[in-house]
């Protein structure tokens, strides 16, 4: 089906913290380790609908697929997703290229 809802969050992964499970000492992860988890999850997606809209427009030139509509909305999920990773990522070293900056 295809989600055409123009809001960005709903393209993005349904990241949750995680919580203790039975096998850890009861202590939650460090923040930054939520972090960096989190990251690897978001690019772990983004490249899943990257994977997707490559394989839709396989099957819509290989007469697999018909509906132009659905490979459209694909394409459009991994780009808007890829540009949100990539918008983050320009972010994160513009943060660091300041704290590197910053006088001691």
């Amino acid at each position: 089906m295809v989600n055409f809802d123009p809001n960005v969050r709903s393209m993005l992964p349904n990241i949750q913290s995680p919580t203790p499970n039975a096998e850890s000492t009861g202590a939650a992860k460090p923040g930054f380790l939520n972090a960096v988890e989190a990251a690897g999850k978001y690019v772990s997606r983004v490249n899943d609908l990257q994977e997707a809209s490559d394989a839709s427009i396989q099957d819509l030139l290989t007469g697999k697929n018909n509906d132009i509509t659905a490979v459209v909305s694909a394409v459009a999920k991994a780009d808007v997703s890829f540009k949100v990773l990539v918008g983050v990522r320009n972010k994160l070293i513009e943060a660091y290229k300041q704290t590197m900056n910053m006088p001691l």
